[in-house]
């Protein structure tokens, strides 16, 4: 999604700074750069960090290009976690539609590592510990989700939302979903990108097709949504999961070091370039949902949307020719 300049600024002059109760930090671990934000959000403003392209922000970025996947256009990357039972006990936090029932507990960071701890709604307490993961393509999010309560919450949920803008052709990428069909955790996943973290908030494709599992949807303007559901969690008991944030130099590629973390559930994305998806590939996925671990080698799903984008690639060298 793209804003005016004029939307852009207001949102720049109400962004939390580097200061006071509020912090937020650029990491990086081999090929994947990071812009972290208080609440455990991506995506921040950083005028000394430019893209290749010369954006002056940063949510997940692919060291070797120097191309940004998540901050072009809308801020949008949040989380939220709730209370499927009672959804006024809800927290979550997004820098393009918005935070609320968060309270931030502390926020530490390291060149390569980024904590932040926050109390949501009244049942919960959050921790985001982002670092290194298995491989050099991907970053890793430890999440827990602690019952700060004094009862059982019968029904946690857990919501995670990118707009997916991939330069060179932010705003017209081709995004895959796939490993939620038949993921215990997974409640729904969609290409609808732009939406409120609410967990309980509304949610509808923006192409068609994109609900579920599907493989290169587009070139459109969209991205990724899983809203997972973790069933009961007594009080004081604790919920754990991986979330990776990541980027590749193919789809091939993309998809061993998925497998070299033992990641389940994945969405990936593509820049259009003359209208067939190019070659790096930006990642997103989740470990610990109940889904069956990418395998190495690779998945019968996997060699299919490779063929595919060797066929898509073949076709746009054969019109180049002509």
């Amino acid at each position: 999604m793209k804003l005016s300049g004029i939307a852009l600024a207001a949102l720049i002059s109400v962004m939390p700074v580097a200061s006071g109760a509020f912090a937020s930090a650029v990491i990086s671990s081999g090929n994947v750069q990071l812009g972290v934000d208080d609440y455990g959000q991506l995506n921040i403003y950083t005028p000394g960090n430019p893209s290749t392209t010369g954006l002056t922000y940063t949510g997940l970025r692919h060291t070797t290009t120097g191309y940004e996947a998540t901050a072009d256009g809308c801020l949008c990357e949040g989380w939220g976690v709730g209370n499927g039972a009672n959804t006024s006990d809800v927290g979550y936090a997004n820098n393009a539609t918005g935070s609320a029932g968060l309270s931030l507990v502390s926020f530490t960071s390291t060149a390569s590592t980024a904590t932040s701890v926050v109390n949501a709604g009244s049942s919960f307490q959050v921790t985001h510990e982002f670092g290194p993961s298995a491989s050099a393509d991907l970053m890793s999010v430890k999440v827990t989700i602690t019952n700060t309560s004094a009862s059982t919450v019968a029904d946690v949920r857990y919501t995670r939302n990118m707009d997916w803008d991939i330069e060179p052709t932010a705003f017209s990428e081709f995004v895959t979903i796939g490993g939620s069909v038949g993921a215990t955790a997974v409640l729904s996943t969609v290409d609808d990108g732009f939406g409120s973290s609410d967990p309980f908030s509304s949610h509808f494709p923006i192409v068609a097709g994109g609900t579920g599992d599907f493989t290169n949807l587009g070139p459109d303007d969209h991205g990724a949504r899983f809203n997972f559901g973790f069933g009961a969690l007594a009080a004081g008991e604790s919920k754990t999961f991986e979330i990776f944030y990541g980027a590749s130099d193919s789809t091939k590629t993309a998809f061993l070091a998925l497998g070299a973390v033992g990641a389940e559930v994945y969405s990936l994305a593509n820049a259009n370039i003359r209208g067939t998806p190019g070659a790096e590939t930006f990642i997103f996925g989740f470990k610990g949902v109940g889904g069956t671990p990418i395998a190495t080698p690779l998945p019968g799903a996997a060699l299919l949307l490779m063929t595919g984008l060797g066929a898509l690639g073949a076709l746009g060298r054969r019109r180049k020719a002509s």
